[in-house]
């Protein structure tokens, strides 16, 4: 699970890179700071920890008029 967990947040990053320059630190530290604070999560809550990653992303793309094709990858990721 820390394997796709991993996976998550690497995609999540490269979303990031896909808002406005100027909202990108912000993500990509509200990002990283979630990972690091759920890495000790219990193995049963990582698949819903998961897709909140998934719908939160959703939201922050469609706030920017990013495509939400966009994280097909995540949602692949995510719901797999």
């Amino acid at each position: 699970e820390m394997r796709k967990a991993l996976r998550a947040y690497g995609e999540v990053l490269r979303l990031v890179r896909l808002l406005p320059k100027d909202s990108r630190g912000y993500y990509a530290k509200y990002a990283r700071e979630n990972f690091v604070n759920y890495r000790d999560v219990e193995p049963d809550d990582v698949e819903e920890l998961l897709m909140r990653t998934y719908n939160h992303s959703l939201w922050i793309l469609a706030k920017y008029a990013v495509e939400e094709t966009a994280a097909e990858k995540l949602k692949q990721i995510c719901s797999a």
